[in-house]
């Protein structure tokens, strides 16, 4: 099955609407997707890019044009939903290490639904422990593997590895080292794969 790496990073705003919207496009699409979290801040602070905290007329279009697109796909968002986040390198050292386990897409489909829709801020309680529980995993056992010390630099090499691709915002999509960023570039990601596999002889 042709196949697509997702780079994500819970905290972002626009990645709610790539995080709901991926098993039903794979199951359209007949492309897979491999789900990557990182640390998106870490790397937007490096480049001294921080889009809305400080901007508010920025902000409000933000969330004016997330409940757009949110209508656009069916999906529910009750707003106003809590932002920044605190909790958000907690959030993504827990979605690592789903990801080493298999149970990544399930885990932050849950931390998104309960952030936008019960307003429950991921990476904190009880968010967290909810999602982790809604990914049939023990949250007392997730948490002490996540913020150990293996669990933080498990968090910092994956981001290094989304650095080494050029990756610097989230929700980004690789195809074969190409970069596709943002949730509305993922139909030219899903076709760039498409293409790639008709050049490749059978």
């Amino acid at each position: 099955m042709a196949s697509i790496d997702f780079w994500f990073s819970i905290g972002s705003t626009y990645t709610f609407l790539a995080v709901m919207r991926l098993s039903q496009i794979a199951a359209k699409s007949g492309v897979e997707f491999e789900w990557h979290p990182f640390n998106v801040r870490a790397i937007m602070i490096e480049m001294d890019n921080i889009p809305f905290a400080k901007k508010p007329i920025k902000a409000a279009y933000m969330w004016r044009d997330i409940e757009r697109r949110a209508a656009k796909f069916g999906l529910t968002a009750r707003f106003p939903i809590p932002y920044p986040l605190s909790g958000l390198e907690q959030a993504n050292r827990v979605a690592v290490l789903a990801a080493t386990e298999g149970w990544c897409e399930a885990y932050t489909v849950a931390a998104y639904q309960r952030w936008f829709v019960n307003g429950e801020a991921a990476g904190s309680e009880p968010n967290l422990s909810a999602s982790i529980a809604a990914a049939g995993q023990d949250p007392e056992r997730v948490l002490q593997i996540a913020n150990s010390e293996a669990g933080i630099d498990a968090l910092y090499a994956a981001t290094e590895e989304a650095r080494g691709l050029g990756i610097f915002g989230s929700p980004s999509f690789v195809v074969d080292g190409e970069l596709f960023w943002g949730h509305d570039r993922l139909d030219d990601a899903i076709e760039w794969q498409t293409n790639l596999d008709r050049a490749t002889p059978g």
